[in-house]
């Protein structure tokens, strides 16, 4: 039976949270804030933590730095900036208040399942850095992790989707899991979903026929079943048609491929690696995103942090791209003026990676010494005074007290700003209670429900 150990000192919510858990055969320890927790228990027994984020004296964060058991931590609903700070800090995940009874469930789940076959590591071991995956570079704690699980989700055949921003080096990651993989004898298979016309990308992705469509002159092999023995990465998968989800449900499920116009199928053996920059959840609550997909190719999830998020990795970066680039373009070896670094180290680079580079080469062709300016780089410093500013004004307002909030106020608050949006059955719902109970609520706080204005 897997251990759980739920820290809040709200005793309501800790003890609902205990009842939800041992219903679904969880064993669950509980204390009321990080020094309970470390006086009565030894942290490295438990499968996963769950702990809110504000605690009575040290924050749940600090659980991170006192085990090598994964932490998940609980937020107000009003304060996901700090739950995306302590997913910097090494949290394994977050959840935000109110929260699902299956959502809770799924991530706790899911998280156990993921940790279960990480290699035990022996105290003496723990000197030893990993090496980082070949062809890729960094050394903050985000990318060791992300390197760590590359390496362990390459030895599996499991489906993974990486989350990413634009630029951040996605195709890479899949790169370096084929090649880590049992299936690097072959060539992995490449699709950008987003840059396939939508009248074509069934018979790109599944292939074709003769005669199939006015201009199928002849029988086409489709991507999918040319990856056969080895790996098919989609990157961009939000963008593909409703169509097209359908029949790679169908790869994915019967590990079989029916061409456009034939009524055979043929098996296939395919390893699939997805990629995205959109939110898949929202999109399948828009239903543009076919859920049952979703969950399908949601088994294994690699985050990318973006390179603002990464410290000194990126001055490392900027040297290892001007290296390959002054190679690349033939020109003698150049270096960065201490104003270029620093220009390079402090701006947020939206456009992470892809942007760095480009912002280098342009730099190499224009550069008439053997050391580059901050001016060959061409960087908006404006903008950026401008972006710096702008994510102070957000920091300050996640500072307010509005985060100090009871669970009485979790309810008026949620109840409040979603009823013009919600009905009851969907409040109810997302406070993971029943209508009767939010109507005795609205009763309790003095929130009645508003009448539609009749027209």
């Amino acid at each position: 039976m897997n251990q759980v150990l739920v820290v809040e000192d709200e005793a309501v919510i800790r003890s609902a949270l205990k009842r939800l858990l041992e219903r679904h055969d969880y064993q669950v320890s509980e204390a009321a804030s990080v020094k309970e927790s470390l006086e009565n228990y030894d942290m490295n027994t438990f499968d996963v933590i769950i702990s809110d984020l504000r605690l009575p004296g040290a924050p749940g964060t600090d659980l991170i730095k006192a085990t090598k058991t994964p932490v998940l931590i609980m937020t107000s609903y009003s304060s996901i900036r700090s739950a995306i700070d302590s997913m910097k800090m090494g949290a394994v995940d977050y959840i935000a208040k109110p929260f699902e009874h299956n959502e809770i469930i799924e991530t706790v789940s899911r998280i156990i399942k993921e940790h279960s076959s990480a290699p035990k590591i022996n105290a003496s071991d723990e000197e030893l850095a990993e090496p980082p995956v070949h062809g890729m570079i960094g050394s903050c704690p985000q990318m060791m992790e992300l390197f760590r699980r590359i390496r362990k989700v390459a030895q599996t055949n499991s489906t993974v989707l990486i989350n990413g921003e634009s630029g951040t080096g996605k195709e890479l990651v899949a790169r370096a899991i084929h090649n880590l993989s049992e299936r690097n004898g072959e060539d992995m298979i490449s699709v950008n979903c987003a840059a396939i016309p939508e009248n074509l990308i069934e018979s790109e992705l599944f292939g074709h026929e003769k005669g199939a469509f006015t201009g199928a002159t002849a029988t086409r092999t489709g991507l999918v079943e040319a990856a056969n023995g080895s790996t098919l990465f989609l990157d961009e998968i939000g963008e593909l048609p409703l169509e097209a989800q359908a029949r790679l449900l169908r790869v994915l499920q019967e590990n079989e491929i029916r061409k456009v116009g034939s009524v055979q199928s043929k098996k296939v053996d395919v390893r699939l690696v997805a990629a995205t920059h959109r939110d898949l959840k929202q999109l399948v609550e828009d239903g543009q995103f076919r859920e049952d997909l979703y969950y399908r190719i949601n088994v294994m999830t690699l985050l990318i942090p973006p390179l603002r998020d990464r410290g000194n990795d990126i001055l490392e970066l900027a040297d290892a791209i001007l290296q390959r680039t002054c190679t690349r373009l033939k020109t003698p070896m150049l270096h960065f003026s201490n104003s270029a670094s620093k220009a390079i180290a402090s701006y947020p680079w939206p456009g992470n990676v892809r942007e760095l580079e480009n912002a280098i080469e342009r730099a190499v062709v224009l550069a008439e010494t053997d050391l580059i300016g901050e001016e060959l780089l061409a960087i908006d410093v404006e903008s950026r005074a401008a972006e710096i500013a702008t994510v102070a004004g957000d920091s300050s307002k996640a500072d307010e007290p509005v985060e100090e909030l009871s669970l009485e106020d979790y309810f008026q608050r949620f109840v409040i700003e979603h009823q013009d949006s919600m009905n009851e059955t969907q409040l109810a719902k997302k406070l993971g209670i029943s209508r009767k109970c939010l109507w005795e609520r609205r009763q309790r706080f003095g929130i009645p429900r508003k009448k539609k204005q009749e027209h």
